[in-house]
């Protein structure tokens, strides 16, 4: 696959870069408040809260203060633990965000609290999976991306896994981030220190005879780092293993031409591929920046040609999330904070199944997918007006947008008027 790259020759050079990285780190600093050293289990206890549990597998070098477990440098061997997190009740939270404690020990009924660590050697990580497997024997891999402490990527996944209803054992790798907005070639380069360790993971998973599926969902620069390793499946092996059904990569900071070569270097017989886009992406837009001026993959426009056309034959389906609201300032984490969205990853994406159904009209999946209704009409009528969300479905060769359109002829217009809005 060959994905055209679009060149922009406005680019800011010298202090007009450093102003950007500037405000952009003002935008991310008001992580600055919450308490440092998370990890360190707690016992205080409320009632209504959910466990969520996670195998962590890590490239990071060990901390010596218990509370962070891992830093942001080079680990020699990777590393397995398990870590117990608590959600706070649904009446103390909003759907999408991860309540960071402001001092500990952390207050479960209103903060997301850490339960217990425990370190695990390779067999008992194996053991670990095989007690958490649910009926569907799925699993779920999470790669985090850039700019993220060993806490953040812990605490994210828990809360995607806890919100999305994912029916899937819950294994996280986490690779080594400094957590620093002007660590980007950092941590460019320790993806690329990283894969051969996720690559073996994967496939220890893939191997495992108990394990039915596996699903994995990356974000931001871990797309990069996970498409890197099932290419390096593919060619050591042949294929990449066909437990590996599903990737999904959210807002990919990923050039999209090295993306074409890594999908054609996996081979016909790769897993289905779903993106996540959204060309407001701001964190994307100061990537393309320092990154010869190519096109990000997560901020592409998949109405565009040559976008369009290339993406319908490769069959990967693209979900643009551009006219969805968020409380994510750089629009970047769009995937894992709109209730809707996380809704959609646990009822079809991370579920294995398809985001449309040739049987079932597209706007009318959503609506039932986002809201839990009966597919009518009127079900694709609401989530029109509350969560636009654009599907391309190379199945369909339709949009969501084009067929509420065709919903909304029938009816008036009614539909159209609201997408409008």
């Amino acid at each position: 696959m060959s994905l055209p790259r679009i060149r922009v020759s406005s680019c800011p050079k010298g202090p007009a870069l450093a102003f950007a990285l500037l405000a952009l780190l003002s935008l991310v600093s008001g992580c600055a408040s919450r308490a440092e050293g998370v990890l360190v289990p707690t016992t205080v206890e409320a009632r209504g809260t959910s466990k969520v549990d996670v195998l962590v597998a890590t490239t990071r070098k060990a901390s010596d203060n218990p509370g962070i477990l891992f830093s942001g440098e080079r680990g020699k061997e990777p590393q397995v633990t398990e870590i117990a997190v608590s959600i706070p009740p649904e009446t103390a939270r909003k759907v999408g965000q991860v309540q960071w404690p402001k001092r500990l020990p952390a207050d479960p009924a209103r903060e997301f609290a850490t339960l217990s660590v425990n370190e695990l050697s390779l067999a008992q990580a194996r053991h670990w999976v095989h007690g958490h497997l649910p009926k569907s024997r799925r699993v779920l891999v999470f790669v985090h991306g850039f700019n993220n402490r060993y806490e953040d990527a812990v605490y994210r996944f828990a809360q995607i896994v806890h919100d999305s209803g994912a029916d899937v054992a819950p294994v996280l790798f986490t690779w080594p981030s400094r957590g620093s907005i002007f660590a980007y070639n950092y941590d460019k380069e320790s993806t690329n220190y990283s894969r051969d360790a996720l690559e073996t993971m994967l496939r220890r998973v893939s191997e495992d005879p108990s394990v039915g599926e596996v699903t994995v969902m990356a974000h931001s620069m871990g797309s990069w780092l996970t498409m890197e390793a099932l290419r390096q499946m593919a060619i050591r092996d042949g294929r990449v293993s066909p437990k590996i059904q599903n990737v999904i990569l959210a807002s990919p900071d990923l050039d999209v031409d090295v993306f074409g070569r890594q999908l054609d270097e996996m081979g016909k017989k790769r897993p289905n591929i779903t993106l996540f886009v959204s060309q407001d992406d701001r964190a994307l837009q100061l990537s393309r920046r320092i990154s010869g001026n190519i096109d990000r993959l997560g901020q592409i426009d998949p109405r565009q040609e040559p976008y369009r056309s290339e993406l319908e034959k490769s069959g990967i389906t693209v979900l643009d999330l551009t006219a969805l609201q968020s409380n994510d300032q750089l629009n970047h984490g769009k995937f894992a904070e709109s209730p809707y969205v996380v809704k959609l990853l646990g009822n079809r994406l991370i579920a294995g199944q398809t985001v449309t159904d040739s049987s079932v009209g597209l706007g009318e999946s959503i609506g039932a997918i986002a809201l839990g209704t009966a597919q009518t009409v009127g079900g694709a009528a609401s989530v029109a007006v509350s969560a636009p969300i654009a599907v391309f479905d190379s199945r369909t060769r339709r949009t969501y947008v084009e067929q509420v359109d065709r919903l909304g002829q029938t009816i008036g217009g009614t539909v159209q008027t609201a997408v409008g809005q």
